[in-house]
């Protein structure tokens, strides 16, 4: 396991402004820290980006919430995922509690978001697609135990994804709800293996599901899939949000969330800062 390097990111400095500085006064801007964990159930090392909040420190006894973000490349979604905590935690906005975010780097996001599909124009077009349940094992063995131990986290643990990864957030939800107990599941690729996600049994359905669990589900204009036959993407987030409004559970709040000015390249951002007001505000009204 590599020591953590600290994030620089000096390639955001405008080289002009690289050339123009005579005083060689300049420093990196400092965002978080990227941090190294082998996985045995993919083979592979994976690249974690992580945000701790200020304030954070080894020596103290303070706790924080953990925000796992699939997608969470530098060049993908932490950056300004990160910027939405940062901005929220302005003790003038002081919307959203002090959190570490934890960026997944991509590496293969059919392989690892997918589950196997029964349609075979998708196996051709994704040859490499249909290992989620090792990606799903690599952040319930590895992943969250890794965090936890390195890091100063509570039970508190959210997830985020989008598109694909709105479709694993989801697979989790369904199928190992308890992993995380805030999801925020953005514009959900549904449409995988002709919506079949959306017919599994759930124990979080059941009224003997007890952990207070919230979702969020947030989805644009976005119209039909690429695919045969065609589905639209508001209509699957609109069953999703019915099939976990059906619970007979009295601890799962759903919360759809229809943006019709975004599409499915715009809607993260907004969608996300929606979501944190709404788990952290709005619903707790």
């Amino acid at each position: 396991m590599r020591l953590i390097i600290t994030i620089l990111f000096a390639f955001f400095t405008i080289q002009a402004f690289s050339q123009a500085d005579k005083t060689n006064n300049a420093k990196p801007f400092i965002l978080g820290v990227i941090d190294e964990v082998y996985s045995k159930e993919l083979a592979e090392k994976r690249i974690l980006n992580i945000y701790l909040p200020e304030g954070y420190s080894k020596n103290d006894t303070i706790t924080y919430p953990v925000t796992y973000l699939l997608d969470g490349s530098a060049d993908e979604d932490f950056i300004h995922v990160a910027g939405i905590f940062q901005f929220n935690n302005f003790e003038w906005v002081n919307r959203v509690p002090k959190s570490i975010v934890v960026g997944i780097a991509t590496v293969d996001r059919r392989r690892d978001f997918t589950f196997p599909t029964t349609i075979e124009a998708d196996k051709k077009k994704n040859p490499t697609s249909g290992h989620s349940d090792k990606f799903i094992a690599f952040i319930e063995k590895e992943l969250q135990t890794f965090i936890q131990k390195k890091y100063k986290t509570n039970n508190n643990k959210t997830i985020i994804g989008q598109s694909l990864g709105g479709l694993l957030a989801t697979e989790i939800l369904l199928k190992q709800p308890t992993l995380f107990n805030k999801y925020i599941i953005v514009s959900p690729s549904i449409w995988w293996d002709n919506g079949s996600l959306l017919t599994v049994p759930s124990a979080l359905l059941q009224p003997t599901f007890l952990q207070k669990t919230e979702v969020y589900i947030g989805v644009g204009k976005e119209g039909l899939t690429p695919t045969v036959p065609p589905r639209v993407m508001e209509v699957d987030a609109n069953l999703l949000a019915e099939k976990i409004k059906s619970t007979q559970s009295k601890t799962v709040k759903v919360y759809l969330d229809y943006l019709p000015l975004e599409n499915h390249a715009t809607i993260g951002h907004q969608a996300m800062v929606n979501a944190l007001q709404w788990i952290h505000g709005e619903n707790k009204r």
